[in-house]
């Protein structure tokens, strides 16, 4: 077999997170190393083998592991055809020291909702645009994580009604164009960041990130039949670029902005899109 190694890694503009790493392996093998930020990993292929605290540990399907930052690991391919795996490297911001101990002697979660939450905010770090989803998303992970390493205890303070999700709205509203972090969200409605899109949701029946979106698409599609140009029209209303908006809009839509734009009349019914 050909030993095969690809590669990639970023650092995205979300706080908590310090480094997105994907890679294929078929031969490499880490030596014992440590990290200083917690090691969030997903494997999507093959399984990986290592030693964690002297206990000798591996990736099962469909798990996912949390390796705590300052205790020696290593790793390996654990099946003949490697691995392929995903990891986000996180600060001590998202989960605290405390939670060290309890991270070495459980550090591979079965948890189905929680793999499917990683995935997803994965996808969400691939585009730089969608730092708001990604925010919203590691909070949820983040909270499911503290779930598992610290059963039963509650969450910090009291859920919020729907007059918080009122407000969030209207900050959404009134910061369409230059966005607001989801932390900036809470501290401004003083409202626990994962407390707020749960609210969010439950109130309108949409996630914030979503309603985000899709008020962006409303507006981008005002513009682009007033003649304004997709790439434009795409800044204008806070999408990363005009590729961020085409993959939003296209979704929400059902077409490209530029068919938008070319079919669109002036005055009277357009032309089929």
């Amino acid at each position: 077999m050909v030993a095969r190694q690809e590669v990639s890694a970023w650092r995205p503009a979300v706080a908590g997170i310090v480094e997105v790493f994907h890679a294929r392996f078929t031969e490499h093998a880490y030596p014992m190393h440590v990290h200083d930020a917690w090691t969030l990993l997903i494997v999507d292929d093959g399984a990986v083998r290592y030693d964690l605290d002297r206990h000798e540990r591996a990736t099962p399907g469909g798990t996912v592991s949390l390796l705590p930052p300052g205790v020696p690991h290593n790793g390996s391919p654990a099946t003949a055809d490697g691995f392929r795996k995903r990891v986000l490297y996180l600060d001590m911001t998202l989960l605290d020291a405390g939670l060290v101990g309890p991270a070495v002697d459980t550090p591979d979660l079965a948890d189905p909702l929680l793999r499917t939450r990683v995935g997803r905010l994965h996808q969400a770090l691939a585009d730089p645009g969608d730092a708001f989803e990604a925010e919203s998303r590691l909070a949820f992970v983040g909270e499911r994580l503290r779930g598992h390493l610290r059963p039963g205890r509650a969450p910090s303070g009291p859920p919020p009604g729907r007059g918080v999700a009122r407000d969030l709205r209207d900050l959404l509203d009134a910061r369409l164009r230059e966005g607001v972090t989801l932390a900036e969200a809470a501290r401004l409605v003083h409202a626990h960041p994962v407390h707020l899109v749960r609210a969010f949701s439950a109130a309108y029946a949409i996630a914030p990130h979503q309603y985000l979106t899709s008020r962006r698409v409303d507006r981008a599609r005002r513009l682009l039949l007033d003649g304004v140009p997709p790439g434009r029209a795409a800044v204008a209303v806070g999408f990363h670029d005009q590729s961020h908006l085409t993959r939003h809009f296209k979704r929400i839509v059902g077409t490209t902005p530029g068919r938008y734009a070319r079919q669109a009349r002036p005055y009277g019914p357009p032309g089929p899109l």
